[in-house]
């Protein structure tokens, strides 16, 4: 919604308005003569001429070369894009992936990277943050703004790790105060699921789906929820948590055939082929998975159902048979489809958490977001996690 000139009030208030009508209809578009954006943004030639030439001294805007035409030809102006950067990192327990965003959202670079294995909490700290570092040194000229990080756990709405299985040398650590002072610019930490999540509502198979679960079937089952377009995190941070619900069996035996498989794209190809003892374990691992999103549809009745994390590289042999099971346990079974951002979701989810963050802190919340601004949560309520209640997790990589 463009925000219209103001008069009166308060004239810091005014111009961050102002600005933010002006990037509104900048962002991820052609460039514009100062005509076109006043008309655009609701506002006086007058203001968009200041508000232009701030942003210009700022380096957030340039003008661009006029087009051809009879008589003098109108400046155009367009957002620089490249006048920052984010960086989303996906951290398992044995691995990192990482993506590299400009402010537009265009991936500039992504990779990999190993984590060694039996770490402790500030070991582990420092190998993601020369990870990282060594990530972003193969890419000069990087202006990073904002950083997010995933982790397999609860996080509270100020990015400390309240419980994390796969990760327990971080239970209590205060992750995203330790991230901001790496590379001088802010840092965010969120569960990989909720990240996930945001990532295909953003680029993936949600885009059209404002109600929808997201599941991470993998070396471990996790899931995440946006409900009316906005990521559902519950009080503490534990929405999402079904896998704690022993009586649902995502840690049971049924599980570890596909989990522990020497070679699962086989397993599924064979159960593609036909093959009955590779069907039946998929099968199996299936309707396990299905009783706990049934749990979760029956509760919210979303509109769409996600299965990502490395298994769902399976394709609609995985997702099949739990669209089966769903049919079967829900009222109203919702849509089910497989993964569009596959392995990368919980980074580009980070790199987009980062962006959103970045983009309120700068121009105001609603300035270009390909997606809503993360909620703001309550006051932490103190309470303690019930530990109690979460049967032991299988180790995490970065490739859940």
């Amino acid at each position: 919604m463009n925000s219209p000139a103001l008069s009166g009030g308060d004239p810091a208030l005014l111009r961050r308005l102002n600005t933010e009508a002006v990037l509104g209809v900048l962002r991820n578009a052609d460039p514009m003569t100062l005509t076109l954006i006043g008309r655009a943004a609701s506002l006086s030639r007058q203001t968009v001429d200041a508000v232009i030439a701030e942003l210009t001294d700022g380096g957030w805007i340039e003008e661009v070369a006029p087009e051809r035409g009879i008589g003098r030809p109108a400046r155009r102006y367009r957002f620089r894009a490249e006048a920052g950067h984010v960086l989303g990192i996906d951290v398992g327990a044995t691995g990192l992936r990482l993506v590299l965003t400009d402010l537009d959202g265009t991936v500039i670079a992504s990779d990999q990277a190993a984590v060694p294995e039996g770490l402790g909490g500030s070991a582990r700290l420092e190998a993601v943050r020369a990870g990282a570092q060594e990530f972003l040194a193969r890419h000069p000229g990087i202006r990073l703004r904002a950083l997010c990080l995933g982790i397999p756990g609860i996080l509270d709405a100020h990015g400390t790790v309240r419980l994390s299985t796969p990760l327990p040398e971080w239970n209590g650590l205060d992750l995203a105060g330790a991230a901001s002072t790496w590379f001088d610019c802010p840092a965010y930490a969120e569960n990989d699921a909720n990240l996930a999540a945001l990532a295909e509502h953003w680029l993936g198979a949600a885009r059209h789906a404002d109600d929808f679960i997201h599941v991470i079937a993998g070396h471990r089952t996790g899931a995440g929820m946006m409900l009316g377009g906005r990521l559902h995190r519950g009080r503490g941070g534990a929405a999402g948590e079904i896998g704690a619900l022993a009586v649902l069996g995502w840690e049971s035996s049924s599980m570890t055939d596909i989990r522990e498989a020497a070679d699962s794209a086989k397993l599924f190809a064979d159960a593609q082929a036909g093959d009955s003892e590779a069907a039946g374990k998929v099968d199996r691992f299936a309707r396990t998975v299905a009783q706990g999103i049934a749990a979760m549809v029956l509760t919210v009745n979303p509109d769409l159902v996600i299965i990502g994390g490395g298994l769902a590289r399976a394709g609609e042999v995985m997702v099949g048979p739990i669209r089966a099971h769903l049919d079967q346990l829900c009222l109203d079974a919702p849509q089910v489809d497989a993964s569009a951002l596959g392995i990368e979701a919980v980074a580009l989810g980070a790199a987009r958490m980062a962006l959103d963050h970045l983009n309120d802190a700068l121009f105001g919340a609603n300035v270009g977001t390909a997606a809503p601004a993360p909620q703001t949560q309550p006051a932490r309520s103190g309470r303690p996690l019930n530990r109690d209640a979460f049967a032991p997790l299988s180790r995490s990589a970065a490739t859940t």
